[in-house]
């Protein structure tokens, strides 16, 4: 069947669907939700809504409205489940979004997200898609999240590495996505468990374009070395590294575990932005007088796969 309204669906690797409203705005809906990345409740949910919040901002939008979806096990005690769903509310108060409601089910395990619906002016979408030869490539968050939350799993972690994640993992994408609208960008991503080689790879393929990174240009936590050198890194890290592997080449010398940190999910992660040439001044102004962090890390060219120098 073919749905003319549906400007983003099933045959596009983006990070939200997107329906036309009518000739201004577009809706963008997305849904997201995973297991506890770190001990702490109020944290835990936080992290959660920043993360699915995000997947508006990635695609341009201002969400408005979101639902909680929790499985939840039917032991937890009653402080707990609050605390998840308090850090949840909180941290939608700060993005200006009212949750009217939700789902819970039980479960042997926690999980928490929430389903979002925003607006995007119509036809204005961020999209995978839209990085052009030439354009150079931001990061708005560092690296080292995964490593770093399983660092914590297995009681090796640095209570202020710890913190330090956590502040950026709870740090909402809107002025990252805010500073994208200002200097008309198109091509943008956010990334999260894929990792930033698994998003970019999809971002590159998306936009039949090569991605070239400069591996000494990516920003990591403070920590991330010292776990990745520590061997913490999630499962998850080594499916994306199986998965996208093929399509990357790195320089000789690299060593594995600074390649590893390329794969490792990052959860609440920044958003990945193909900045023309001829924007990229006024971007880092912008950014600058935004306080909103940004990081070159390579350009986009003509070819296919990703090359990491």
């Amino acid at each position: 069947m073919s749905f003319p309204d549906l400007l983003v669906g099933l045959d596009s690797p983006d990070d939200a669907a997107v329906w036309k409203l009518d000739d201004t705005r577009d809706l963008v809906v997305t849904t997201d939700f995973f297991t506890p990345v770190v001990d702490d409740p109020y944290d835990y949910g936080a992290i959660a809504a920043a993360n699915s919040l995000s997947d508006i901002y990635a695609m341009g939008g201002e969400p408005f409205l979101a639902l909680n979806v929790a499985a939840l096990p039917p032991n937890l005690p009653v402080e707990i489940s609050a605390e998840i769903i308090r850090g949840a509310a909180e941290k939608a108060r700060e993005a200006g979004v009212v949750i009217a409601g939700g789902h819970t089910v039980q479960d042997k395990e926690p999980k928490f997200g929430l389903v979002v619906l925003g607006f995007v002016p119509h036809g204005q979408s961020f999209t995978k898609a839209g990085a052009k030869s030439g354009d150079r490539l931001f990061l708005t968050k560092p690296l080292g999240f995964g490593v770093t939350t399983t660092a914590l799993k297995r009681e090796k972690v640095d209570p202020a590495d710890l913190e330090q994640a956590v502040g950026w993992m709870k740090r909402l994408n809107r002025d990252a996505s805010r500073l994208a609208r200002a200097v008309d960008l198109l091509g943008a991503t956010d990334i999260t468990g894929y990792s930033l080689l698994g998003h970019a790879a999809e971002m590159g393929k998306a936009s039949g374009m090569r991605m070239r990174f400069s591996m000494d240009k990516f920003p990591l936590l403070d920590g991330a070395m010292k776990y990745a050198r520590m061997e913490t890194f999630p499962g998850g890290a080594f499916d994306n590294k199986e998965f996208f592997g093929g399509n990357v080449t790195f320089a000789d010398g690299i060593e594995e575990q600074r390649r590893m940190l390329l794969f490792d999910p990052q959860t609440s992660g920044g958003l990945l932005m193909s900045v023309p040439e001829d924007r990229v001044d006024e971007f880092i102004l912008k950014a600058s007088a935004m306080d909103q962090p940004v990081w070159e890390i390579g350009f986009v060219e003509t070819g296919s796969g990703i090359t990491v120098e």
